[in-house]
């Protein structure tokens, strides 16, 4: 089944006792579907987002609606080989790829965006499901399903890599709608960052492809 999430918005703040926290949890029901919520379930659901007790004034309402995400940080090497693999499977340069992860979940497996979007490489649902991606957590299946999106996203734009990378971040149909880079501050800084770890990653000696496979 493909993934679909669910969000579950807590009731307003008032409820909370001074000293409540207002932690995310993220678990997977019988039918698939991953849901966000601020009730722990009994099958003992990853907490994805961690708050500090509401402050005792009228900000505690606004942050309590404010964009969940949890974004952590992995082993930035713990998924050379995996990422070698499959950007060569897919003839993606191996630094690029590596980038895209590194700006897009700072190599969390699991981590999620503010829009919803999961895993190493932030695929959103809609995303995963066009890659065929079951599960966005598991990094063989987030990798391949993103590498399978930025070379369809390559051959779209002509291996325009700015382009390429413009429409991972913003969309194609952006990207095809503005004629080039749209004038979109997270876009652009989005971009920025990707080349500049792409660069590093190229200065470090791995190139195109990390191993001579």
């Amino acid at each position: 089944m493909w993934l679909v999430v669910a969000v579950v918005v807590a009731a307003a703040c008032s409820v909370f006792a001074p000293d409540a926290r207002a932690d995310i949890f993220l678990f997977r029901d019988e039918a698939g579907v991953l849901h966000l919520t601020n009730a722990p379930a009994a099958r003992r659901p990853d907490r994805v987002l961690e708050e500090e007790p509401p402050r005792p004034s009228s900000e505690a309402a606004a942050d309590l609606f404010a964009p969940m995400a949890r974004r952590g940080s992995g082993d930035p090497h713990g998924y050379d080989d995996l990422i070698d693999e499959i950007a060569s499977d897919y003839g993606v340069e191996y630094a690029l790829v590596k980038a895209v992860i590194k700006a897009e979940s700072n190599f969390d497996r699991r981590a999620v965006s503010r829009k919803g979007a999961l895993g190493l490489m932030q695929l959103m649902p809609s995303t995963a499901a066009e890659q065929r991606v079951r599960d966005a957590f598991e990094p063989r299946d987030n990798i391949e399903g993103g590498v399978r999106y930025l070379s369809e996203l390559l051959e779209r734009f002509g291996d325009n890599l700015p382009l390429a990378l413009a429409a991972y971040n913003a969309g194609p149909g952006r990207v095809e709608r503005a004629g080039g880079i749209p004038r979109i501050a997270e876009t652009q800084q989005y971009l920025a960052r990707v080349l500049r770890y792409r660069a590093k990653y190229i200065r470090e000696g791995h190139g195109v492809f990390a191993s001579s496979r």
